[in-house]
């Protein structure tokens, strides 16, 4: 019925296929099949999920106090009771690595927004404005990338003094580089499009260019090294943690949880490996979805 009614039938075309849906629910349907076919994919969002709403809402999975100490319980294995066992004073290891999320995430998201923001404007501007500007800047960020980014992350920490935020300020000093560097070349190459000659010709200002025209394109792989550089800076803050350089006692960030582990390997290995699989399960997580966007950002270019 429906090709009688269509005046292209008669000409000899076919009649236009039925739509299968709304573009929306296309789009549910296209990331259904995507995710179905990802499983680790998956997982890991899932991980992240659960670290961040750990983060703001720890009390929604572990209630008790982190440091709370039980004589009695002390360095029990993990159980029902006790997730991951309780340490040396008779602590609960899941309870002071789910409220050691916050610390360790906000110092994570310091150090990732400073190396963004500062890492990013310098590269913008040496790719856009060019000549000796472009050579002092790049000259600077090469002395950066030839300094081990843990001794840079050091130096400073030695001349801000110890604690979280410091630590946090340290690591993203430390991985500027990187981010002018790859910034840098999305300006090089966005800024010899056809379009940004254009609005260049048409004589639009040059901050309205770089803001509306070579900012956005360029933004792109930026954003999606700031994914990965999110699991490199939770290494990063963990091991000056570590190290003695982050928050002091009792505060559990992961990395101090694994310093005070560490003695009690032989008689209760669960103190430091509960806390260390936790790290390095966050940082494998948030690298494969990094991973994951960095194949979706270069099939779309």
């Amino acid at each position: 019925m429906t090709e009688l009614l269509d005046p292209r039938t008669d000409r000899g075309e076919a009649a236009p296929a039925p739509s299968s849906g709304t573009p929306s629910a296309q789009g549910r349907a296209r990331l259904g099949r995507f995710l179905r076919r990802r499983p680790g994919l998956v997982v890991s969002i899932l991980v992240i999920v659960f670290v961040l709403v750990s983060a703001v809402f720890p009390a929604l999975f572990a209630p008790g106090d982190p440091t709370l100490a039980v004589p009695r319980q002390r360095s029990l294995p993990p159980g029902p009771g006790h997730w991951f066992g309780t340490d040396y004073l008779g602590r609960d290891v899941w309870t002071r690595v789910v409220h050691g999320t916050s610390l360790s995430l906000q110092a994570t998201l310091i150090a990732v927004a400073v190396a963004l923001v500062v890492g990013g404007l310098i590269g913008l501007l040496a790719g856009f404005v060019g000549g000796w500007v472009d050579e002092v800047l790049m000259r600077v960020v090469d002395v950066l990338l030839a300094i081990p980014p843990i001794l840079l992350a050091l130096a400073l920490i030695a001349a801000l003094g110890f604690g979280t935020t410091n630590v946090a300020i340290a690591v993203g000093v430390a991985s500027v580089a990187q981010f002018a560097r790859v910034m840098r070349a999305e300006t090089l190459r966005v800024r010899g499009t056809v379009y940004v000659e254009a609005a260049r010709a048409v004589g639009t200002r040059w901050w309205v260019t770089l803001g509306r025209h070579v900012l956005p394109n360029a933004a792109g792989p930026v954003l999606v090294l700031a994914v990965l550089e999110f699991g490199l800076a939770i290494l990063a803050v963990s091991s000056l943690s570590f190290l003695g350089y982050g928050a002091p006692p009792p505060a559990p960030e992961w990395g101090s949880l694994v310093a005070e582990g560490r003695n009690y390997l032989a008689t209760a290995w669960w103190m430091c490996a509960m806390p260390g699989l936790t790290i390095a399960a966050t940082v494998l997580s948030v690298n494969r979805v990094s991973k994951a966007l960095d194949g979706e950002w270069g099939r779309d270019r």
